[in-house]
Order: structure tokens, then sequence, then C-alpha cells
């Protein structure tokens, strides 16, 4: 670890409303990661001594439950959860013997994933909750009387969504006399259709914040043995020389945090050594002609 390590801070989702640490840590595969409760609070510590104090869940997140896995490691030490902000995720039924995999954003089905998110991490409140995927059956009418509930029952206190287009974020947005904060988005230097989608521009002129999730495209860019992939790590190396980086992860980090909507990136990691490093990657900065040779390379060709 090193002196820079106190970067971390917190910052706006919104012109003076929730703040979130800069990097977000997510707990997504916390069932695979073999931790015991005293080993998952003993992580939990260990990023919040980086400045990291925002968590990313799901109530579909792991087998067993990486926020029932989460919860009691809470239980461990009073006052925990006062020094964190929470972030989940409904909408998704998964899979069942009897039933197909689906989106459902009706009351019923959100208020019971909020109740068993809050029962799994033996919490009263989540600091957000966000729709995971869009419903195609949306009614945005219905969505917003209950987070209205859901805010007035002090269960949520801050409310966004995840893989919105922009104009599903719009549309919810109309029916809300409060702010979402964030749209929860897929960036990485694999996948470039965010930046061409609409959602980044809608976002900026909101001046809401995304979150940027998939970072490091499932590791695509390390293991997988095709000519973009390789393309792209050939360049994050050369980048790793020139801005004085320690790896290719941190120049990633670097590279979506560049974007001027401001992402926060979550990070998937359960080794806290990576997540230092993550934390180092705050005073990297790409300049414009850096931060297009990563696009290029992704893309195989020069801008038009």
């Amino acid at each position: 670890m090193t002196n820079q390590l106190k970067l971390v801070t917190k910052t706006s989702m919104q012109p003076g409303g929730l703040q979130l640490s800069r990097l977000v840590q997510g707990y997504w595969r916390l069932s695979e990661w073999g931790l015991s409760a005293q080993d998952c609070l003993s992580f939990v510590q260990s990023h919040l001594a980086l400045g990291i104090s925002s968590v990313d869940h799901a109530h579909v997140y792991g087998h067993p439950s990486c926020e029932m896995l989460f919860g009691q490691a809470l239980k461990l030490k009073k006052g925990l959860r006062d020094e964190i902000e929470i972030i989940s995720k409904c909408g998704i039924i998964p899979s069942q013997a009897d039933t197909i995999g689906h989106y459902n954003f009706s009351q019923r089905t959100i208020m019971a994933q909020v109740e068993n998110s809050l029962k799994q991490l033996g919490t009263d409140y989540l600091d957000v909750l966000l729709l995971h995927r869009p419903d195609y059956l949306m009614d945005a009418d219905e969505v917003a009387q209950l987070f209205l509930l859901l805010k007035k029952q002090g269960k949520v206190k801050y409310f966004g969504v995840s893989n919105f287009t922009a104009s599903q974020f719009s549309l919810l947005q109309s029916r809300l006399d409060f702010p979402l904060v964030t749209n929860q988005i897929e960036m990485n230097p694999v996948n470039l259709s965010v930046f061409d989608s609409g959602i980044l521009d809608e976002l900026q002129q909101r001046r809401c914040r995304p979150m940027a999730w998939s970072c490091l495209a499932g590791g695509a860019i390390f293991t997988v043995d095709n000519p973009q992939s390789m393309r792209i790590k050939k360049e994050l190396e050369v980048l790793v020389e020139e801005l004085n980086a320690q790896s290719i992860e941190q120049v990633i980090y670097a590279w979506i945090m560049r974007h001027p909507s401001s992402p926060l990136p979550v990070l998937g990691s359960g080794n806290i050594a990576r997540i230092a490093l993550a934390v180092d990657s705050l005073s990297l900065s790409l300049n414009h002609e850096q931060w297009y040779r990563v696009w290029c390379a992704s893309k195989g060709q020069a801008v038009p």
C-alpha cells in the first residue's frame, strides 16, 4: 500500500445530493471468496480504511446469498452499518423449476425483494435501491408510487436504476419529484456501446453520475486470446509506462473515470491488495489522445 491511499473521498452523485465513495466495493462474488463472517468483517474494515465506504449488492447475488453473508459480518461490529452506504438492487425474478427468469417491477415484487434484502443484510434501510435491469412492462407511475412509499417508510433513502437506456431513465424520472441518483451501467474498453447509446449524454445533462460495472470486462482483457483483447492489452501496457502506473487495471479504471460524466467504478475483487491498486488509479490522468488510443485499439481502427 502506498501513501496515496487516502485519495478516496466521498463525492456527490448529483448537486447537493447523496454522497458515495469515489470507488464502490462490489460484493456480487462474496459467496465465492470462501470468507468466514470474521474474514468478511476484516475485509470490510480494510477497504473502509482506504476510504471505500460504499458497497454494492443485489438480492440475486450468490448462493448462498451474498447479502446474507455480508449481514452476518455486519452483526459482528456494532456501529459498522453507520460507516457504510449500502446499495442494493431489485426487479429480477430468477429461473425456477416451473418459471423462466424474468423482470418484474410490480409494487408487490419490489416491496418483497426490498424486505428480503433488509432482512438478509440485517439493516433497517438501504442507502440506495436500484432497479436492476429494465422491465419492458414497467408502469412508471406504479414504480414511482412505491418509491415514494419506501422513502416515506424510511426503508430506502435514495433511488436509481441499472442498465437503463436514456429514454427509460428519462421516463421514470418524469414521474418523480426527486432525482434518481445514478444509472449503473457496463463500462470497459471491450464494450464501447455505452459511448454511443445516449446514456452518458442523458446523465451529463442531468448532472447525475453513473456507476460503472464490469470495468475489467469480466477479465476478458487478461484471459481472452482474441485480436481485440490483444490490441487493448498491448495499448494499456504502453500506457502503464507513460503514466507510471503499476498495472493495466489501474489504467482501465483511470480510462473509465476520465469520462466527463465522472463514473464511479464498482470493484469486484476480494483481494485487498488489488483494491489498494485501484485506489491508486485515482492519481492517474489520461489526456485526450491517450484515451482515444484505447478506444482505437478496441475498435481496431482509427477514428473516422
